[in-house]
Protein backbone atom coordinates (compact mmCIF):
# COMPACT_ATOMS: atom_id res chain seq x y z
CA UNK A 1 0.00 0.00 0.00
CA UNK A 2 1.33 3.24 -1.00
CA UNK A 3 1.94 6.04 1.70
CA UNK A 4 -1.11 8.31 -0.45
CA UNK A 5 -3.32 5.05 0.48
CA UNK A 6 -2.36 4.43 4.12
CA UNK A 7 -2.80 8.05 4.56
CA UNK A 8 -6.00 8.46 2.92
CA UNK A 9 -6.98 4.74 5.28
CA UNK A 10 -5.76 6.46 8.31
CA UNK A 11 -7.57 9.94 7.99
CA UNK A 12 -10.90 8.35 7.06
CA UNK A 13 -10.63 5.88 9.76
CA UNK A 14 -10.50 9.45 11.93
CA UNK A 15 -13.58 10.77 10.13
CA UNK A 16 -15.43 7.24 10.93
CA UNK A 17 -15.15 7.72 14.47
CA UNK A 18 -15.59 11.11 14.59
CA UNK A 19 -18.93 10.94 12.86
CA UNK A 20 -19.49 7.87 15.10
CA UNK A 21 -19.83 10.95 18.21
CA UNK A 22 -22.88 12.86 19.58
CA UNK A 23 -21.39 15.93 18.23
CA UNK A 24 -23.44 17.67 15.15
CA UNK A 25 -22.03 16.68 12.37
CA UNK A 26 -20.93 20.48 11.46
CA UNK A 27 -19.14 20.81 14.88
CA UNK A 28 -17.24 17.37 14.75
CA UNK A 29 -13.01 18.31 14.93
CA UNK A 30 -10.02 16.24 14.77
CA UNK A 31 -7.32 16.24 17.60
CA UNK A 32 -6.00 19.38 15.73
CA UNK A 33 -9.05 21.30 15.76
CA UNK A 34 -9.82 20.48 11.94
CA UNK A 35 -13.05 19.16 10.41
CA UNK A 36 -11.96 15.24 9.51
CA UNK A 37 -12.24 16.09 5.72
CA UNK A 38 -10.36 18.61 5.86
CA UNK A 39 -7.54 16.35 7.56
CA UNK A 40 -8.55 14.08 4.70
CA UNK A 41 -6.93 17.00 2.88
CA UNK A 42 -4.04 17.57 4.88
CA UNK A 43 -2.58 14.51 5.04
CA UNK A 44 -3.28 12.76 1.91
CA UNK A 45 -4.24 14.77 -1.00
CA UNK A 46 -2.40 18.48 -0.49
CA UNK A 47 1.05 16.55 -0.69
CA UNK A 48 -0.19 14.43 -3.61
CA UNK A 49 0.84 14.36 -7.20
CA UNK A 50 -1.95 15.21 -9.63
CA UNK A 51 -1.67 14.05 -12.93
CA UNK A 52 -4.19 14.73 -16.19
CA UNK A 53 -5.28 11.93 -17.90
CA UNK A 54 -7.55 14.13 -20.52
CA UNK A 55 -7.07 14.84 -24.03
CA UNK A 56 -8.17 18.56 -24.93
CA UNK A 57 -10.93 19.01 -27.32
CA UNK A 58 -10.08 20.63 -30.43
CA UNK A 59 -11.79 20.71 -34.46
CA UNK A 60 -9.51 17.97 -35.40
CA UNK A 61 -9.13 15.21 -32.86
CA UNK A 62 -10.48 12.38 -33.61
CA UNK A 63 -13.74 11.33 -33.92
CA UNK A 64 -16.17 8.20 -35.45
CA UNK A 65 -16.35 9.55 -39.07
CA UNK A 66 -20.35 9.03 -38.24
CA UNK A 67 -20.41 11.74 -36.20
CA UNK A 68 -17.94 14.24 -37.75
CA UNK A 69 -15.84 16.64 -36.25
CA UNK A 70 -16.68 19.77 -34.32
CA UNK A 71 -16.48 23.80 -35.27
CA UNK A 72 -15.50 26.55 -33.17
CA UNK A 73 -15.99 30.22 -33.24
CA UNK A 74 -16.72 33.25 -31.29
CA UNK A 75 -19.48 33.93 -29.65
CA UNK A 76 -21.82 36.78 -31.12
CA UNK A 77 -23.99 39.28 -30.03
CA UNK A 78 -27.46 37.97 -31.45
CA UNK A 79 -28.93 41.67 -31.98
CA UNK A 80 -25.64 42.28 -34.24
CA UNK A 81 -23.95 39.59 -35.28
CA UNK A 82 -21.05 41.01 -34.34
CA UNK A 83 -18.29 39.01 -32.35
CA UNK A 84 -17.26 40.10 -29.05
CA UNK A 85 -13.95 41.91 -28.74
CA UNK A 86 -11.70 42.16 -25.76
CA UNK A 87 -10.85 45.44 -26.97
CA UNK A 88 -14.26 47.04 -27.52
CA UNK A 89 -16.19 44.76 -24.72
CA UNK A 90 -13.93 43.64 -22.40
CA UNK A 91 -14.22 40.22 -22.74
CA UNK A 92 -14.91 37.18 -25.67
CA UNK A 93 -15.94 33.87 -25.82
CA UNK A 94 -16.33 31.33 -28.03
CA UNK A 95 -19.30 28.71 -29.44
CA UNK A 96 -19.20 25.09 -29.81
CA UNK A 97 -20.61 23.71 -32.65
CA UNK A 98 -20.49 19.53 -31.43
CA UNK A 99 -21.33 17.15 -33.56
CA UNK A 100 -21.74 15.00 -30.68
CA UNK A 101 -21.45 14.56 -26.95
CA UNK A 102 -18.93 11.84 -27.73
CA UNK A 103 -15.87 13.98 -28.27
CA UNK A 104 -12.22 13.19 -27.06
CA UNK A 105 -11.96 12.14 -23.41
CA UNK A 106 -15.48 10.71 -22.57
CA UNK A 107 -17.71 8.93 -19.97
CA UNK A 108 -20.60 6.63 -21.74
CA UNK A 109 -23.72 6.99 -19.41
CA UNK A 110 -25.62 3.60 -19.86
CA UNK A 111 -28.38 5.48 -21.71
CA UNK A 112 -25.91 6.09 -24.54
CA UNK A 113 -27.42 2.80 -25.69
CA UNK A 114 -30.52 1.98 -23.39
CA UNK A 115 -33.14 4.42 -23.05
CA UNK A 116 -34.19 2.75 -20.10
CA UNK A 117 -31.38 3.70 -18.09
CA UNK A 118 -29.83 7.13 -16.55
CA UNK A 119 -28.14 9.64 -18.73
CA UNK A 120 -25.09 11.73 -17.91
CA UNK A 121 -27.05 14.31 -15.89
CA UNK A 122 -28.50 11.46 -13.62
CA UNK A 123 -25.41 9.44 -12.65
CA UNK A 124 -24.83 9.96 -8.91
CA UNK A 125 -22.18 12.03 -7.31
CA UNK A 126 -20.67 9.25 -5.57
CA UNK A 127 -18.84 8.79 -8.93
CA UNK A 128 -16.60 11.79 -8.06
CA UNK A 129 -13.25 10.17 -6.16
CA UNK A 130 -12.27 6.71 -6.28
CA UNK A 131 -9.66 4.15 -6.20
CA UNK A 132 -8.22 3.43 -9.31
CA UNK A 133 -6.31 0.59 -11.16
CA UNK A 134 -4.14 0.39 -14.07
CA UNK A 135 -3.66 -2.43 -15.96
CA UNK A 136 -1.41 -2.52 -18.99
CA UNK A 137 -1.16 -4.54 -21.93
CA UNK A 138 1.13 -2.88 -23.42
CA UNK A 139 3.35 -5.89 -24.62
CA UNK A 140 0.82 -7.72 -25.91
CA UNK A 141 -0.66 -5.14 -28.14
CA UNK A 142 3.19 -4.46 -29.09
CA UNK A 143 2.81 -7.92 -30.20
CA UNK A 144 -0.13 -7.85 -31.56
CA UNK A 145 -2.25 -4.47 -32.21
CA UNK A 146 -5.72 -5.52 -31.32
CA UNK A 147 -5.13 -7.35 -28.44
CA UNK A 148 -7.69 -7.20 -25.61
CA UNK A 149 -7.45 -7.33 -21.75
CA UNK A 150 -8.28 -10.57 -20.88
CA UNK A 151 -9.09 -12.25 -17.43
CA UNK A 152 -5.54 -14.10 -17.33
CA UNK A 153 -4.06 -10.26 -17.50
CA UNK A 154 -6.45 -9.19 -14.79
CA UNK A 155 -5.06 -12.04 -12.45
CA UNK A 156 -1.73 -11.20 -13.14
CA UNK A 157 -2.44 -7.95 -12.45
CA UNK A 158 -4.00 -9.30 -8.58
CA UNK A 159 -1.04 -11.64 -8.36
CA UNK A 160 1.16 -8.67 -7.85
CA UNK A 161 -0.80 -6.21 -6.40
CA UNK A 162 -3.90 -7.88 -4.78
CA UNK A 163 -7.22 -7.69 -5.00
CA UNK A 164 -8.79 -5.18 -6.93
CA UNK A 165 -11.07 -3.36 -4.65
CA UNK A 166 -15.00 -3.07 -4.56
CA UNK A 167 -16.18 0.58 -6.76
CA UNK A 168 -12.81 1.21 -7.95
CA UNK A 169 -12.03 2.97 -11.48
CA UNK A 170 -10.22 0.34 -14.16
CA UNK A 171 -8.25 1.68 -16.93
CA UNK A 172 -6.40 -0.55 -19.20
CA UNK A 173 -3.36 0.69 -20.31
CA UNK A 174 -2.27 -0.05 -23.93
CA UNK A 175 -0.55 3.16 -24.95
CA UNK A 176 -2.80 3.50 -28.13
CA UNK A 177 -3.38 7.11 -27.02
CA UNK A 178 0.23 7.64 -28.01
CA UNK A 179 -0.58 9.11 -31.69
CA UNK A 180 -3.02 11.36 -30.40
CA UNK A 181 -3.85 13.55 -31.93
CA UNK A 182 -3.69 12.38 -35.36
CA UNK A 183 -7.31 12.35 -36.87
CA UNK A 184 -6.24 8.74 -38.53
CA UNK A 185 -6.44 6.92 -35.55
CA UNK A 186 -10.28 7.32 -35.68
CA UNK A 187 -9.87 4.99 -38.50
CA UNK A 188 -7.03 2.59 -37.45
CA UNK A 189 -8.01 -1.23 -37.51
CA UNK A 190 -7.13 -3.51 -35.36
CA UNK A 191 -7.06 -1.17 -32.02
CA UNK A 192 -6.15 -2.79 -28.45
CA UNK A 193 -10.12 -2.99 -26.33
CA UNK A 194 -11.11 -4.99 -23.66
CA UNK A 195 -12.37 -8.52 -24.02
CA UNK A 196 -16.08 -9.41 -23.11
CA UNK A 197 -15.13 -12.17 -20.33
CA UNK A 198 -12.50 -9.47 -18.92
CA UNK A 199 -15.92 -6.83 -18.73
CA UNK A 200 -17.83 -9.14 -16.80
CA UNK A 201 -15.29 -10.37 -14.62
CA UNK A 202 -14.53 -7.04 -13.68
CA UNK A 203 -17.95 -6.15 -12.84
CA UNK A 204 -19.63 -9.18 -11.90
CA UNK A 205 -16.89 -10.75 -9.86
CA UNK A 206 -15.31 -7.52 -8.24
CA UNK A 207 -17.75 -4.97 -8.37
CA UNK A 208 -15.86 -1.98 -10.25
CA UNK A 209 -17.48 1.28 -10.47
CA UNK A 210 -16.23 1.39 -14.22
CA UNK A 211 -13.55 0.43 -16.64
CA UNK A 212 -11.80 3.61 -19.07
CA UNK A 213 -10.25 2.43 -22.22
CA UNK A 214 -7.86 4.56 -24.16
CA UNK A 215 -9.04 3.99 -27.98
CA UNK A 216 -12.87 4.93 -28.96
CA UNK A 217 -14.24 1.82 -28.74
CA UNK A 218 -14.74 -0.65 -25.94
CA UNK A 219 -13.81 -3.56 -28.76
CA UNK A 220 -13.52 -5.02 -32.38
CA UNK A 221 -16.34 -7.37 -32.40
CA UNK A 222 -18.62 -7.03 -34.98
CA UNK A 223 -21.26 -5.73 -32.61
CA UNK A 224 -19.45 -4.00 -30.25
CA UNK A 225 -20.20 -7.23 -27.79
CA UNK A 226 -18.22 -5.64 -24.86
CA UNK A 227 -19.80 -1.95 -25.30
CA UNK A 228 -23.49 -3.74 -25.85
CA UNK A 229 -23.18 -5.72 -22.65
CA UNK A 230 -22.26 -2.95 -20.71
CA UNK A 231 -24.43 0.08 -21.87
CA UNK A 232 -27.46 -2.62 -21.79
CA UNK A 233 -27.19 -3.80 -18.30
CA UNK A 234 -26.73 -0.23 -16.53
CA UNK A 235 -23.05 0.08 -16.05
CA UNK A 236 -20.63 3.34 -17.56
CA UNK A 237 -17.59 3.08 -19.51
CA UNK A 238 -15.06 6.18 -20.07
CA UNK A 239 -12.97 6.17 -23.30
CA UNK A 240 -10.56 8.34 -24.88
CA UNK A 241 -8.28 7.96 -21.85
CA UNK A 242 -4.98 9.56 -21.80
CA UNK A 243 -1.57 9.65 -19.66
CA UNK A 244 -1.93 5.75 -17.99
CA UNK A 245 2.06 5.96 -18.77
CA UNK A 246 2.21 8.32 -16.16
CA UNK A 247 0.16 6.66 -13.43
CA UNK A 248 1.18 3.60 -10.71
CA UNK A 249 -0.72 0.36 -11.13
CA UNK A 250 -1.63 0.45 -8.06
CA UNK A 251 -2.34 3.22 -4.82
CA UNK A 252 -3.42 6.04 -6.88
CA UNK A 253 -6.88 7.45 -6.67
CA UNK A 254 -8.71 9.29 -9.49
CA UNK A 255 -11.07 12.44 -9.49
CA UNK A 256 -13.62 13.10 -12.40
CA UNK A 257 -15.81 15.22 -13.47
CA UNK A 258 -18.12 16.18 -16.49
CA UNK A 259 -21.14 18.67 -17.72
CA UNK A 260 -24.40 17.84 -16.76
CA UNK A 261 -26.53 18.03 -19.50
CA UNK A 262 -29.80 17.14 -19.20
CA UNK A 263 -30.51 13.92 -21.15
CA UNK A 264 -26.82 13.79 -22.19
CA UNK A 265 -25.86 10.49 -23.97
CA UNK A 266 -22.15 11.23 -23.40
CA UNK A 267 -20.02 13.20 -21.09
CA UNK A 268 -16.70 15.19 -21.91
CA UNK A 269 -15.03 13.74 -19.34
CA UNK A 270 -12.16 15.37 -17.32
CA UNK A 271 -10.05 12.53 -15.15
CA UNK A 272 -7.38 13.39 -12.87
CA UNK A 273 -5.17 10.43 -10.78
CA UNK A 274 -3.99 11.51 -7.64
CA UNK A 275 -0.91 9.89 -7.24
CA UNK A 276 1.61 9.37 -4.15
CA UNK A 277 3.63 12.08 -3.47
CA UNK A 278 7.00 10.84 -4.47
CA UNK A 279 5.53 10.07 -7.64
CA UNK A 280 7.43 11.00 -10.42
CA UNK A 281 5.05 12.76 -13.01
CA UNK A 282 2.20 15.03 -12.13
CA UNK A 283 2.41 18.57 -9.69
CA UNK A 284 1.72 18.84 -6.12
CA UNK A 285 -0.43 21.68 -4.96
CA UNK A 286 2.43 24.68 -4.21
CA UNK A 287 4.74 23.85 -7.40
CA UNK A 288 2.41 25.18 -9.48
CA UNK A 289 0.83 29.02 -9.34
CA UNK A 290 -3.19 28.62 -8.71
CA UNK A 291 -4.19 31.75 -7.47
CA UNK A 292 -3.86 34.18 -9.02
CA UNK A 293 -3.01 32.37 -12.48
CA UNK A 294 0.12 33.57 -13.97
CA UNK A 295 -0.23 36.26 -17.12
CA UNK A 296 0.92 33.90 -20.13
CA UNK A 297 3.93 35.31 -22.39
CA UNK A 298 1.33 35.32 -25.34
CA UNK A 299 -1.99 36.49 -25.36
CA UNK A 300 -4.44 34.41 -26.65
CA UNK A 301 -5.65 35.11 -30.41
CA UNK A 302 -8.12 33.72 -33.00
CA UNK A 303 -6.33 31.91 -35.63
CA UNK A 304 -8.79 30.75 -38.89
CA UNK A 305 -6.72 28.39 -40.02
CA UNK A 306 -6.99 26.37 -36.90
CA UNK A 307 -10.54 27.30 -36.28
CA UNK A 308 -9.95 27.63 -32.79
CA UNK A 309 -7.87 30.63 -30.02
CA UNK A 310 -4.11 29.61 -29.82
CA UNK A 311 -1.15 31.60 -28.20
Amino acid sequence: MTRVSLLLSASLACLCACNRTSSPAGAQHDSDGGPPLWRVYHDALAGAKYVDLTHTITPSIPVWPGFGHATFGPSVDPKTGRPYRWAKDGFEATRYVLATDQFGTQLDPPAHWSPDYPAIDELPPTFAVRPLVVISIVDQVAKAPGYHLSVEDIQRWEAVHGRIPEGSVVFVRSDWSKAWPDPALSDRRPFPGVSLAALRFLHEQRHILFHGHEPLDTDTTGTLEGEAWLLNNGYTQAEGVANLDQVPEAGALVAMGFPKFQGGLGGYARFIAICPPDWKYGVSVGQVPESPLPRASKPLHWDSTVGMRVR
